[in-house]
């Protein structure tokens, strides 16, 4: 029987997209909290021993998010229809954000995966009513994603 590899010590190994995407949202909803830069609390964590591995993937998204976020921001106050950024609850802003920057950069997401993933995100860490409006907004964002990534 062949040896199971172990994981790199300080990144996660196996860990699924889905528990990696969770991760992403966690870690810019503290990042957000805390007033400091995503990509700086991320690579406080991928080095230390303190924490769980940080999967490939989480890093992936959270650089992602983290450098197109002036673009994936605008396209959100564009489509929350009703909502400012300030005004949507800090989970559902990184929730969106996640959304956003896999539909747009994530060339290996087809877009309704993306979204559905982002609602089930909301299910697990947001309100109620956070299911509903995270699918209403990446669903319009949905709708020009193609015409938006032509011209991104």
């Amino acid at each position: 029987m062949a040896d199971k590899q172990q994981p790199h010590p300080n990144r996660g190994g196996a860990i699924s997209r889905r528990q990696a995407r969770r991760r992403a949202v966690e870690m810019l909803y503290e990042a957000s909290q805390r007033g400091t830069d995503p990509v700086t609390l991320l690579a406080d964590r991928v080095g230390s021993t303190d924490v769980d591995p940080v999967a490939d993937y989480t890093i992936t998204v959270v650089e992602g998010v983290t450098t197109h976020r002036e673009q994936v921001d605008e396209l959100l106050a564009e489509h929350a229809q009703g909502w400012t950024l300030e005004r949507m609850p800090p989970v559902d802003l990184a929730v969106l954000r996640v959304g956003v920057y896999e539909m747009l950069w994530s060339s290996d997401v087809p877009d309704p995966v993306a979204i559905d993933e982002a609602v089930g995100l909301a299910k697990e860490l947001s309100t109620d009513d956070s299911p509903r409006f995270v699918n209403g907004v990446l669903g319009r964002i949905g709708t020009i994603a193609d015409r938006l990534r032509a011209v991104l």
